[in-house]
């Protein structure tokens, strides 16, 4: 039989990871056919979503949940109350602003043609803080247990390959990077643009999985 559930949305504990607060609503229901989760904007002139562009080919729909929000498209702004859908093709550079305390925007996202990766980042997300305060090897020590004993979870490896690459551990960082890369087109394609990796990048055995 087939199966289904049912979650009110607060009862989806949120992270505060030092960045935008958010709900991993794919982790909760074990989604493994899209990526999807909600953003919050405490105060009204919060950053919500963080400005990028999506040039691993990844399409977005934002769905305004509550509050008021302003998001800028290409340098556009679009106001966004409550209920607005916004669509963004892969190369539209995108950021969201709330305009009221508590706004919250759900993003879902997907490559077209292509299955969904589950990369695991709610798994960093404990030591998030430390890495955006630059603390890495602080970060790097307290995650390193918690992320190896979650395989599966290949962005938590990502993040813990940068703190270590950061703090001069560069046997490490290859190794969990190595781990994180050899599956995960996605995580390749953000390895080849992070400043964070730059000391290892040109490891024989990263730059082979760079090249790929």
């Amino acid at each position: 039989m087939a199966a289904y559930r049912v979650s009110r949305f607060d009862a989806i504990d949120e992270i505060d990871d030092g960045g935008v607060p958010y709900r991993p609503v794919r982790h909760h229901f074990g989604i493994a056919s899209f990526g999807v989760n909600s953003f919050t904007g405490r105060k009204a002139g919060d950053r919500i979503i963080n400005e990028h562009s999506e040039e691993d080919d990844q399409e977005e729909l934002y769905l305004v949940l509550q509050g008021r929000a302003t998001f800028e498209l290409n340098g556009e702004r679009v106001d966004a109350p409550a209920g607005t859908l916004v669509f963004a093709e892969p190369g539209v550079k995108r950021t969201a602003f709330a305009d009221e305390d508590g706004t919250t925007i759900v993003v879902v996202g997907g490559k077209p043609g292509k299955a969904y990766e589950v990369l695991g980042f709610e798994a960093w997300a404990p030591f998030h803080g430390l890495y955006e305060a630059g603390d890495y090897a602080e970060a790097a020590d307290q995650a390193r247990a918690a992320i190896e004993a979650q395989p599966e979870a290949v962005g938590a490896f990502f993040y813990l390959a940068c703190c270590e690459a950061r703090a001069g551990r560069a046997d490490d960082a290859a190794q969990h990077l190595r781990h994180a890369l050899e599956p995960s087109g996605r995580l390749r394609g953000l390895a080849r643009r992070n400043p964070d990796l730059d000391s290892i990048r040109d490891r024989p055995e990263i730059a082979e999985l760079l090249a790929g």
